[in-house]
C-alpha cells in the first residue's frame, strides 16, 4: 500500500544507521542534514511512485478525455475508508519525520498535511484520464478527512489520540470473482474488500487521565463488508452455482494496542515497535451484521 511504501523507505534509512545512538531522537533544533534527507526521500519516494505507476499500470489503461466518476455509492465505501486511512498515515508520517528533523510540530504537521492531499490528489489526475474510472470527488473527500483527522489531533492535541489501523483476513468470496477481488494472495489483500478491515483505536486514558488505565491500552471500533462481490450492486449470483450473495456492512468492537505508548526506553527499538500501529493486531471481537450480534476469539 502506499503508506506501506513510504514507511518502509525510512525504516530502511534506520535500520541502516542503527549504529548512531541518536539518531532516532528528535532534533532539538532544525537539523539541515535531516531535513534534506527526510524532504530528499519522500519526494523520491513520491515521484518514484508516480513514475513507477504510470509506466506499469496507467500504460495498460485505456485513455480517455479528463472527466469526473462518481463512485460514492460502491463497494459500501470501504474504498473510501481506505483513502482516509491512507491520507492520514502519510501526514502522520511525514510530520513525525519532520519534527524528527528539527521541525516544530506545527510547522511539520501543515507540511506532512500538504503532503498527505498532494499526494493522494496525484493518483486522482491519472484517474481523470482513465476510461474505467474518472476524477473522484469523493475520493478527494475522503483524502482531506482523513488528513484533517491527523492535521486536528496533532495541532489540538500536539498527540495522536485516535489511530486508524487496518487488518486483513482471506475469504471464500476472492475465489468467485478472482478477476475483480483478486486470484492470489498479495492481490486479495489489495481488492477483497470483505477481507479488510479499517478501525479506529483510541485509549480512555488518553482522554481520562485520572482513570489509571494505561495509555497503551485501547477500545477499537472496525468496520468491514461481508459478501461484496461487485461495487455498483448490492446483491451478485453467482452463475456457476446459481448462489446469490447479498452485501452486508459489518460493525466491529474490539482491543487493541498503542505501541507507540508502550513502556519502551531505547529510542531506536521505540521507533521500530511503533510502525506496528498501522496494523491492527488480532484480539477477540464483538461483530454486527445484518442485525445479528456475533463474535470472533480471535478476529484478524
Amino acid at each position: 500500500m502506499r503508506t506501506i511504501f513510504l514507511s518502509g523507505f525510512f525504516i530502511f534509512i534506520s535500520l541502516n544507521s542503527i549504529s548512531q545512538r541518536s539518531f532516532f531522537t528528535s532534533a532539538d533544533s532544525i537539523n539541515k542534514g535531516r531535513v534534506i534527507g527526510t524532504s530528499v526521500g519522500i519526494g523520491s519516494a513520491w515521484s518514484g511512485t508516480m513514475i513507477g505507476l504510470s509506466q506499469i499500470w496507467y500504460s495498460e489503461v485505456q485513455k480517455s478525455p479528463w472527466h469526473s466518476f462518481d463512485d460514492s455509492k460502491n463497494w459500501l465505501q470501504m474504498d473510501k475508508m481506505g483513502h482516509f486511512y491512507i491520507s492520514h498515515k502519510i501526514s502522520q508520517f511525514c510530520t513525525d519525520k519532520f519534527v524528527w528533523s528539527g521541525l516544530n510540530n506545527t510547522t511539520s504537521t501543515w507540511i506532512g498535511a500538504g503532503i498527505s492531499i498532494g499526494y493522494q490528489t496525484t493518483f486522482e489526475f491519472f484517474d481523470a484520464y482513465s476510461a474505467e474510472w474518472g476524477f473522484s470527488w469523493s475520493d478527494i473527500a475522503a483524502n482531506t478527512i482523513g488528513t484533517a483527522s491527523y492535521t486536528a489531533q496533532s495541532l489540538i492535541w500536539n498527540e495522536e489520540r485516535i489511530i486508524p489501523k487496518f487488518s486483513y483476513s482471506s475469504t471464500e468470496f476472492a475465489a468467485i470473482r478472482p478477476e475483480v477481488l483478486g486470484g492470489t494472495f498479495a492481490e486479495a489483500l489489495l481488492k477483497d474488500y470483505n477481507g479488510q478491515t479499517y478501525w479506529l483505536s483510541f485509549s480512555p486514558g488518553t482522554f481520562f487521565k485520572e482513570s489509571g488505565i494505561p495509555k497503551w491500552a485501547c477500545i477499537s471500533l472496525g468496520y468491514s463488508a461481508h459478501a461484496k462481490l461487485k461495487g455498483d450492486q448490492e446483491s451478485y449470483t453467482d452463475i456457476s452455482t446459481g448462489i446469490t450473495y447479498q452485501a452486508q456492512r459489518e460493525f466491529l468492537l474490539s482491543l487493541d494496542i498503542d505501541f507507540s505508548r508502550l513502556p519502551i526506553k531505547r529510542p531506536w527499538l521505540k521507533a521500530v515497535v511503533k510502525q506496528f500501529n498501522y496494523v491492527k493486531i488480532p484480539f477477540p471481537a464483538l461483530r454486527l451484521r445484518g442485525g445479528q450480534l456475533g463474535g470472533s476469539l480471535l478476529y484478524f
